[in-house]
């Protein structure tokens, strides 16, 4: 395929067009000398011999115009004739020798006197000039107009998604400026998401070697020391045994929290929708995490109203998220303090808040929280970076995705009187939906 610079200034019109466009200069003919006689007729009130003269004239410059005309279409879809300058001032030309052609037969005819023939004959050859040189002056501000259009895309396509063309005067143009200008913005605002995703991408991957390789080191250098006899009490190695366990549910929950992450981001997920008592689903969540609140001498509070509405969701991943953000307030807050599930009806949704009495976010991680992989200022995850129950920073991520695909929304505040508040919504169900008691 030919794509040099022959092909790239090969004619754009088709035979189908140019017919199309000889068409429409016929009927303008046609239309202008229908037009006229009627002017003539019944304004001036010619008839007769003037009549059928005037006519004779029309008829033979219609003629005239149309083979002009015609070539005028011809050379312009060619190459040589392909710059926008020339073809208005061709067109301006034109129109001018149609002008003459109507003219100079009516001058010979009414003028007798060679002194007259040829002053009007020098006045026509003085408006052709003029209009040739107003049709330069306006085809030279629209090529400059395409000119920095045209030097703005090039910008672009060299790299510089930060260039912009100027609005020019002409309405059309300066449309097209409008559009290229709001192009360029999309493409550069796509081009930040597309290079934030990839910083996102390979943090997300040196946040994962990090977490699969540290419980790993840690298993290797166990092994190696119960297999070369450097453990070899009953006692270290039954102590040994239960880190190795610790690590291998660390790792696991890892995995599946990189298996939910992938799903969610893959695309939605099925869920099986069906109207819910929220207050059971809380209920569930705090018996089963009071054995661990009360080994961190951490107390467990439900304030909701048992009558609130049925809420249309997922039972197993709205359960997910409620132990997630129950999880999260228990890491976060020390011996003797509290974490309070409440559940109040907002009229069309559900709100559920998890409060604690821990140590608060610090205001410069509270746009991160519910980011992969985010944990903040290490110091705040006690038992190291994953922590004793594999935090690995993905359960606030996965819980974020989840409430989003049930239709709600969740975010976090800092109460004035210390600690946290992660809150989110869930529809409620609506009359025909909602489920038996």
């Amino acid at each position: 395929m030919n794509t040099g610079p022959e092909s790239a200034h090969a004619p754009v019109l088709s035979r189908r067009s140019l017919v199309r466009r000889a068409a429409a200069v016929a009927a303008g003919v046609v239309i202008a000398v229908g037009a006229t006689m009627a002017v003539a007729r019944l304004v001036l009130g010619v008839r007769g011999p003037d009549a059928w003269l005037l006519l004779g004239l029309l008829v033979l410059s219609a003629a005239v115009s149309l083979l002009t005309g015609g070539l005028l279409i011809w050379v312009s879809a060619g190459r040589r004739w392909d710059r926008l300058g020339t073809r208005l001032a061709a067109a301006q030309l034109v129109g001018v020798l149609v002008a003459l052609l109507n003219v100079v037969p009516t001058t010979l005819v009414m003028f007798l006197s060679p002194h007259d023939r040829g002053l009007v004959l020098l006045l026509l050859i003085y408006a052709l000039a003029i209009a040739l040189v107003f049709a330069s002056l306006m085809s030279a501000s629209i090529a400059a107009s395409l000119g920095a259009i045209r030097a703005g895309a090039a910008r672009m396509a060299a790299g510089d998604l930060g260039a912009r063309v100027p609005v020019a005067s002409e309405r059309e143009l300066a449309e097209l400026g409008t559009v290229f200008n709001a192009m360029a913005t999309r493409l550069e605002a796509a081009f930040a998401r597309q290079r934030e995703l990839e910083e996102a991408r390979q943090g997300l991957i040196a946040a994962v070697s990090h977490d699969l390789r540290t419980p790993l080191a840690s298993l290797r250098v166990m092994v190696e020391a119960i297999i070369d006899g450097v453990a070899d009490d009953p006692v270290t190695i039954r102590r040994y045994l239960g880190a190795m366990q610790r690590e291998t549910i660390s790792l696991g929950r890892l995995i599946d929290d990189l298996f939910e992450m992938a799903r969610l981001d893959v695309g939605p997920i099925g869920l099986r929708l069906e109207p819910s008592p929220i207050t059971a689903l809380i209920s569930t969540t705090l018996e089963a995490m009071e054995a661990q609140a009360s080994r961190q001498g951490i107390e467990l509070h439900a304030q909701f109203d048992p009558n609130l509405p049925l809420v249309v969701v997922d039972p197993d991943r709205v359960q997910r998220v409620l132990y997630n953000l129950v999880q999260n307030a228990l890491r976060h807050t020390p011996a003797d303090g509290t974490v309070t599930v409440e559940a109040i009806d907002l009229g069309t949704d559900v709100q559920v808040n998890i409060g604690d009495t821990g140590e608060g976010i610090a205001s410069i991680d509270l746009p991160h929280v519910f980011e992969p992989f985010y944990r903040g200022d290490p110091a705040r995850a006690r038992d190291g970076p994953a922590g004793p129950t594999g935090a690995a920073g993905l359960g606030l991520a996965i819980t974020r995705r989840l409430i989003e695909i049930h239709g709600g929304r969740i975010w976090v505040a800092q109460p004035a009187n210390g600690g946290s508040v992660f809150s989110f919504t869930l529809p409620k169900a609506g009359p025909r939906r909602s489920a038996a008691p």
